[in-house]
């Protein structure tokens, strides 16, 4: 049977990548991230990934960090004030 399921409204922390590697190293901590030919790398759950230019860096509820995509995070994120 299919059954259909809401994600659960969450609070998450997300840095937008511009360049702005020492931004995203502080935010991640320097263990998570790598710089390869001025590539940007985030070690995620599943190995590394590279994070493309205004990514988004999201931290997860676990303390994990991960790159998305802008248009995914904004069909997906609401700013929170």
């Amino acid at each position: 049977m299919i059954q259909k399921f809401r994600k659960k409204p969450v609070v998450i922390e997300a840095v937008q990548y511009t360049g702005n590697f020492d931004e995203i190293m502080a935010f991640c901590g320097q263990n998570q991230v790598n710089v390869i030919d001025e590539d940007l790398y985030i070690n995620t759950l599943e190995g590394d990934m590279k994070a493309e230019y205004l990514d988004w860096i999201i931290k997860g509820v676990k303390g994990e960090f991960y790159p998305c995509k802008p248009d995914i995070f904004k069909q997906t994120y609401e700013e929170v004030e």
